[in-house]
């Protein structure tokens, strides 16, 4: 059934083909969700909306709010970012490494030695084969639609991760087996020059962990472009994974649950859409070598900040449903609900930081002479 206005034109049909798996009682129970007292008029016109695609819908003081309030954390986020990820000086390695560097190796060595890459490896293949697997099996039965929400967009940026993730354990894993790391060179603290390593010493690192010495130290090779790609993305999809989820589990489901006319049971994809990749990128956290400094919280602020901008262009040219009723600006309380989601980046995104913290903790009291990470 159409789910567009019926004077829908041009670019309308291909947003209804899009959107067509869709029934009208999942939009109607979506909604219910929302407001569990709502009439039917007023789902209605929750679903077929006032035109968006008029000047009075977006000429006015709501959408200006709207806009400050989405615009200025993006504005922040690129500061933040030129300041703390593009101005690195390489004369200062010591003070760089508090400003989240990555070293080669941290992308696929586990933070333990007792481990072997090839468990950190094993782990990355199966999550990306399992959550590709309910990706392509959402697509099947929601079409391409299902990518005009969030909640998709995160997920198939978990994927992207794990696969990317899975390509660096391959070759840590040929690396360290082989001793043909190359990440290792040696600083003479006296001399201030770096020194080749010897060759019994250019294997893999519990040899060279015994040949430390106090005057000398290791400087790993830094990590390059792929490198620091797979770290943003790392704490991007860290923060998008549990706002997404968090919203679901903690306001949805339990007023969708209060539906007894509508009997609503999660299916297994929509439990799997909402919480495994969330569960995959925390064991990924737990056994990684990933660090997790604060300033990249911009990422993830732009990472939303591009999906509302999304938004707003389609419903500029296209007058369309909202997929989330929050982003509506025909609402009065629009500005709120902007600037409560906007909030929220912060405790989903800290709450990651925390548990890093939690695992440097406990990790280098419990395993002292194993744990290989180093806080950022």
């Amino acid at each position: 059934m159409d789910m567009m206005p019926t004077n829908a034109t041009g670019g309308d049909y291909l947003l209804n083909w899009m959107f067509a798996a869709y029934t009208p009682d999942y939009w109607t129970n979506l909604k219910l969700a929302i407001a569990p007292n709502a009439t039917t008029a007023y789902v209605t016109n929750w679903m077929l909306p006032t035109a968006t695609n008029t000047l009075a819908y977006w000429l006015n003081w709501r959408f200006l709010l709207c806009a400050i309030i989405v615009l200025s954390p993006m504005v922040f986020a690129a500061y933040l970012i030129r300041r703390y990820e593009w101005s690195k000086d390489a004369n200062d390695e010591e003070e760089n490494v508090t400003k989240g560097t990555l070293y080669a190796d941290d992308a696929w060595r586990p933070c333990l030695k007792q481990i072997h890459p090839a468990c950190l490896l094993a782990f990355r293949v199966f999550a990306f084969g399992t959550l590709l697997t309910f990706l392509v099996w959402n697509m099947v039965i929601g079409g391409a639609g299902i990518f005009f929400y969030y909640t998709q967009w995160t997920f198939a940026s978990v994927i992207i991760y794990f696969g990317l993730g899975s390509l660096f354990s391959i070759c840590g894993c040929y690396r360290y087996c082989t001793g043909a790391s190359g990440d290792h060179a040696m600083l003479d603290k006296d001399r201030g020059a770096y020194v080749a390593p010897m060759p019994e010493e250019n294997g893999i690192e519990g040899n060279i962990s015994k040949s430390w010495d106090p005057e000398q130290h290791y400087v790993r090779k830094t990590a390059g472009t792929w490198g620091y790609i797979f770290q943003i993305m790392f704490q991007m999809n860290a923060g998008a994974v549990i706002l997404t989820d968090s919203v679901y589990w903690l306001v949805l489901y339990p007023l969708l649950s209060h539906l007894p006319q509508y009997h609503y049971k999660p299916t297994l994809i929509v439990i799997v859409m909402h919480s495994l990749n969330a569960v995959f990128l925390l064991v990924d956290t737990i056994l990684n070598c990933l660090q997790f400094p604060w300033f990249r919280i911009s990422y993830f602020t732009l990472w939303t900040g591009i999906f509302v901008i999304f938004q707003w262009i389609i419903h500029a040219c296209v007058s369309i449903w909202w997929p989330y009723p929050f982003l509506d600006l025909s609402s009065s309380y629009a500005p709120l609900w902007y600037l409560g989601v906007a909030v929220m980046h912060l405790p989903c995104y800290f709450f990651f930081a925390l548990i890093t913290k939690l695992k440097h903790s406990l990790l280098s009291k419990w395993f002292p002479n194993s744990y290989q990470y180093m806080a950022s």
